[in-house]
């Protein structure tokens, strides 16, 4: 018996050893971390309360990013790699390849709401490092004097977008431009609301899987003007019928209507007391803009645009497509359309061409119309 009761525990001990020697990994847990398991091939440090100190460490990826709280700022210092799958880049509509970068946020821990909005080219930055900035550089321009922002996600120009609705600069930043689905399956724990970011004002950035809060833009009635409308980049040039209604290819296709949904005009809600933006499926898809104090280096708009509205296109940017002999300024056999029917009224010295100065005044007693467009302003 006692030898028979031997055999089995050296059976027994065995089988132990040998299933736990099939796969190197431990689990254990670092301060203010969950447990975790890492392993030879991948390893993800990650915590349930990203308001706190954390450490993003993805070697399947190449993420570093870490986060940590001094005092009331928040400071993360990141390569701006993604921690999840991308599409390929590059691809047809986007010849860059992704790439690490350098990079040190700062965010105020007690972010101060103003209730006053601030325009953002990037307004925020997501738990991984990836910076969200929803409008694009990509501009159609008609002969006729308007231009138009290309959204991001739109069925006229590609422009490479991958599953989480991003794509590369030429500096091989990574930058999701709407909801970016595979951060989200990254960061889900089960509720609703999916915390996925910070605003550069310090709020955070939640996504709704029920999608229970709508957005306050709707599309404009009526149709775009527009002839001889031309979109050009390094790699294509493209003539584009800007016509039709309007649809959302452009920023301008929409208007903000407060109280038409749920959410401000930078995407914003108070939830339980709460201030945060929203990522949402529809438009703006990501706030263009901040509810809270901020210290911006952005200097406004492109344009003069806020929240995708109509871009204006600025009196150089007229001349410069005008302006055939290269001379400076427009005569009159240069401009084209509506600024050809206005040319004497704004031609203020009356010598026969238009100049930057001339179309700079006309562009400010209109406020708010943009130039190219018919008007009644008179000559003094």
């Amino acid at each position: 018996m006692k030898s028979l009761y031997k055999v089995l525990v050296l059976v027994m001990l065995g089988l132990l050893f040998g299933c736990n020697s099939q796969k190197k990994t431990t689990t254990h847990s670092h301060d203010g971390l969950q447990n975790h398991s890492h392993d030879t091939d991948h390893t993800f440090k990650t915590t349930n309360n990203y308001y706190g100190n954390y450490e993003l460490e993805d070697t399947t990826y190449g993420t570093k990013t870490k986060v940590t709280v001094n005092g009331d700022i928040r400071v993360m210092v990141t390569n701006s790699l993604p921690n999840h799958e991308t599409g390929t880049f590059p691809n047809q509509g986007n010849p860059n390849t992704i790439a690490a970068q350098n990079i040190t946020y700062k965010f105020p821990v007690t972010p101060k709401y103003t209730g006053k909005a601030q325009w953002m080219r990037e307004p925020g930055i997501a738990l991984n490092g990836i910076k969200f900035e929803p409008q694009t550089a990509e501009v159609v321009v008609c002969d006729t004097g308007e231009n138009y922002r290309v959204e991001a996600i739109q069925d006229v120009i590609d422009l490479g977008l991958d599953f989480n609705h991003a794509h590369v600069q030429p500096t091989g930043a990574y930058h999701y431009h709407g909801t970016p689905t595979s951060l989200i399956s990254k960061f889900d724990i089960g509720q609703d609301l999916v915390h996925i970011g910070f605003a550069h004002d310090g709020f955070p950035m939640y996504y709704s899987k029920s999608g229970q809060y709508k957005p306050s833009f709707k599309l404009l009635d009526g149709t775009r003007e527009g002839e001889d409308c031309t979109y050009d980049n390094p790699h294509q040039h493209m003539d584009i019928a800007v016509g039709g209604h309007h649809d959302g290819t452009y920023g301008s296709d929409y208007e903000y209507v407060a109280g038409y949904g749920d959410l401000d005009e930078c995407n914003g809600i108070t939830v339980d007391g709460k201030y945060m933006y929203l990522v949402t499926n529809e438009f703006p898809y990501v706030g263009r803009c901040v509810m809270g104090e901020v210290e911006s280096q952005e200097q406004g708009p492109p344009n003069g645009q806020q929240n995708g509205q109509e871009g204006r296109p600025e009196p150089s940017q007229i001349i410069k497509h005008m302006d055939d002999n290269k001379d400076g300024k427009l005569s009159k056999n240069e401009v084209k359309g509506p600024l050809k029917e206005d040319f004497t009224k704004i031609d203020a010295n009356d010598d026969g061409f238009l100049t930057k100065e001339e179309l700079q005044k006309v562009s400010n007693n209109r406020g708010q119309r943009p130039l190219g467009k018919k008007t009644q302003v008179e000559k003094k």
